[in-house]
């Protein structure tokens, strides 16, 4: 079964940066307390025109446990040191509690909340299926990977709590498996390139037993106890070694250190409109330097319209739509998750730096 870790990655000290670097919102408050359900980017879009700078503001406190986790009920207040803008946390009330001591007594005790309960960067609700089980491989990924052959009682339509039978090379046995389904293959629409594959998760299974194939030396054939479907598992699913992943609770936002020119790619097949809290999947991924965390803004590509006077074609110039987070990146894509867009946005609508 595939085990996640969950980490929290907070957001950096103070960066020294000039006050001209970082663009408050014209009707910003002086003060904010954190509500239930908000998300760091809700917080710093109440505070900033570009609510990626979060971290070229934010005043750590070290006299405060966690001092990089926001829960509800904190205020966070705005402020000027040396004429450059500072968000400073104070505690919500509910940080301290009085609790009985042995004597009857009651004391101040510091409540240390689970760290499930501060909020997140973005909202984790929209990505969680693919922070936790997507994911792109090679273009040839699967080739080589052991396969579902049968079910239990020659069932060919697979659940939780039932057996199935892979065959293929185990000898490198592992105690659980990903199942997966070989998903669309990605090209970038340029050049051609042929960017990756998606995987799609099915379940998870642990390896009962393992038997030699016998017509074939390296092949086995292995009984495997289904712990978790996601959809029913067929023949000729592909086994995947499960992933120890570490996945960012809070992702640290910012634009990316070198310039990215990418498209939007579909993720869902026949899916062409995309809008708020729409995941995609872009052509640009570690290999031209994305991480998670990086926002990128989305441009609508202008028209091509005739000029009836010099009688030829132009190009009208690119609208930005929307900004983006990247979620997940690969060797070639990234996986993003659309945070603000004004109009509708499509399939191969062009993606940069904000």
């Amino acid at each position: 079964m595939q085990k996640i870790i969950l980490t929290v990655i907070g957001l950096l000290l103070t960066c020294a940066v000039e006050a001209a670097d970082v663009r408050l919102r014209d009707n910003h408050p002086d003060s904010y307390i954190v509500q239930k359900g908000d998300t760091l980017w809700d917080i710093s879009g109440h505070f900033l025109a570009e609510p990626w700078a979060w971290p070229e503001i934010w005043e750590v406190n070290p006299q405060i446990e966690n001092p990089h986790l926001i829960y509800p009920g904190d205020r966070l207040s705005l402020v000027h040191v040396n004429g450059q803008p500072q968000l400073r946390l104070e505690r919500g009330p509910r940080s301290v509690r009085m609790t009985p001591s042995t004597d009857s007594r009651l004391r101040p005790e510091v409540h240390r909340e689970p760290l499930g309960e501060a909020i997140s960067t973005i909202p984790l609700g929209a990505i969680s299926a693919f922070l936790s089980r997507t994911r792109i491989v090679s273009p040839n990924g699967f080739d080589g990977t052991p396969y579902v052959i049968a079910g239990e009682d020659r069932r060919i339509v697979l659940g939780a709590g039932q057996r199935l039978y892979a065959r293929g090379d185990f000898r490198d046995a592992l105690s659980s498996y990903g199942v997966f389904r070989p998903g669309p293959l990605y090209a970038d629409p340029f050049t051609g390139e042929v960017l990756g594959r998606q995987a799609l998760d099915v379940g998870s299974v642990d390896l009962l037993q393992l038997d030699q194939d016998p017509n074939f030396e390296e092949y086995a054939v292995a009984t495997m106890g289904i712990t978790r479907t996601s959809r029913d598992i067929r023949l000729e699913d592909r086994l995947l070694a499960a992933e120890d992943r570490t996945i960012a609770v809070l992702f640290q936002p910012g634009a990316p250190s070198v310039p990215v020119d990418g498209v939007i790619l579909g993720l869902d097949e026949g899916v062409t409109q995309i809008a708020k809290f729409d995941v995609v999947a872009i052509n640009r991924g570690e290999r031209e330097g994305l991480q998670p965390g990086h926002v990128l803004a989305v441009y609508k590509r202008g028209a091509t319209v005739r000029d009836r006077f010099k009688r030829d074609s132009v190009k009208l110039p690119d609208q930005r739509a929307g900004l983006l987070m990247v979620f997940r990146s690969f060797d070639k894509m990234s996986l993003g998750l659309v945070l603000e867009a004004d109009r509708a946005l499509s399939v191969l609508d062009s993606v940069r730096n904000p």
